[in-house]
């Protein structure tokens, strides 16, 4: 299998295209931020509703490749019912996994299908958009659009 079909694994495509988890918005989030790659076009926002410290609900919508919605649908079920400083956490992890900067990618469950993405760099915005979206949400900063450049 090539580079590129291995990027493009069942996983990413089930994810990504055929039934995006939580792609759907919440009407009483708390928190909802806008995020944009310039780059490859990706467009979403991330809605979330907080219990306390905790993430109680996590939903996203919009358009991108598949990369980018897979991303954002693992994302909202890897990060459900985590604590704030958990989400962020875990948003560090995936980004080292991304960017081949050192996580392991068997302490990140699913998440770890992104491992081969650090091989394509231009990819690596497409798979952090969703993550960074969240993290501005996470920080309060829900009025600005987060951008990928």
């Amino acid at each position: 299998m090539s580079e590129l079909e291995d990027l493009y694994q069942d996983l990413i495509l089930d994810h990504g295209h055929k039934r995006p988890r939580n792609y759907r918005s919440i009407d009483d989030a708390q928190l909802v931020s806008r995020g944009h790659n310039p780059v490859c076009g990706d467009q979403l926002t991330i809605f979330l509703k907080l219990a306390g410290d905790r993430v109680e609900d996590v939903a996203f919508q919009g358009e991108g490749c598949a990369i980018s919605k897979a991303s954002a649908s693992l994302m909202t079920e890897a990060v459900k019912r985590k604590s704030r400083d958990e989400a962020l956490a875990l948003f560090r992890s995936f980004h080292d996994l991304v960017t081949g900067s050192g996580a392991e990618g068997a302490e990140l469950g699913k998440l770890a299908v992104f491992s081969n993405v650090s091989k394509f760099p231009i990819r690596v915005k497409c798979a952090m958009l969703a993550w960074r979206t969240l993290e501005s949400a996470l920080a309060g900063q829900a009025g600005d659009i987060v951008t990928t450049e």
